[in-house]
């Protein structure tokens, strides 16, 4: 496979920095479909790029960015320093689904700008802190967006005027939405209330709940990871992307 990583010139970067994304797709001349894939919250780091090479595998181009590139160059959190931890929370509080849509909306000028890559058959999936902003941007970008996954996703519903459930109505593309038994961040019960909107919004898609697992099951690196699980969730992603993306086409 072809594997770059690219800085991506943004006007919400610091001065002389820019937003800096893994980018991984098939060997040839494309255009193979786009796929987003946005961080969780302990940063882009070489787990990701993994599963972003997973994903390409299956034939698409796979864009990985730094989501904290308004704010420091790279971040990996230390699960055993207290201050990387907080310094975690900080950048994330610095985020929300308006900046995460507009980044997106920045990849998918620079994928307009490649002819390996076909930006009118786009894929997004986030994981953890991330789920909630695939949602949204597949509201924003619902000329594009054909499908869109949240795994372990938090905040997808809630009581503040950016909360997902609220732009459900404007998903034209597929969701899934994966949520763990075990999850801190989100209950069964927000779940049930996100699945009862996307059933009266008429919004294509399903809730998996995966039953057993804890918040981060997909992820190798984790205590919690679970393979069974996890190999589910590849399957099921995967196949949602070949559905609606159909890279066989290309």
């Amino acid at each position: 496979m072809f594997e770059q990583h690219l800085m991506i010139e943004s006007d919400e970067a610091r001065s002389g920095s820019a937003m800096e994304t893994f980018s991984v797709r098939p060997d040839g001349d494309g255009p193979f479909p786009l796929v987003v894939f946005l961080m969780d919250a302990p940063g882009k780091r070489e787990e990701l790029h993994d599963m972003a090479r997973r994903i390409a595998a299956d034939g698409y181009a796979v864009l990985l960015p730094n989501l904290y590139y308004r704010t420091v160059d790279h971040f990996e959190l230390d699960f055993a320093s207290k201050e990387s931890l907080s310094e975690m929370w900080d950048l994330m509080g610095a985020l929300g689904n308006k900046a995460v849509s507009r980044d997106v909306g920045r990849l998918l000028e620079h994928a307009a700008t490649d002819t390996a890559i076909d930006e009118s058959a786009v894929g997004v999936v986030g994981y953890c802190m991330s789920g909630p902003f695939a949602v949204w941007a597949a509201a924003e970008h619902t000329n594009v967006v054909r499908a869109a996954a949240s795994i372990y996703g938090v905040r997808l519903i809630v009581d503040q005027p950016d909360s997902p459930h609220s732009r459900l109505g404007e998903v034209t593309g597929e969701l899934y939405i994966a949520p763990a038994e075990h999850d801190d961040y989100i209950t069964f019960a927000d779940i049930d209330r996100f699945e009862a909107e996307m059933q009266s919004s008429g919004t294509a898609g399903r809730v998996e709940r995966y039953w057993g697992v804890h918040h981060g099951f997909a992820f190798p690196g984790r205590t919690v990871y679970d393979e069974s699980a996890a190999e589910r969730h590849w399957t099921a992603l995967l196949d949602l992307f070949a559905r609606n993306l159909d890279p066989a086409s290309t």
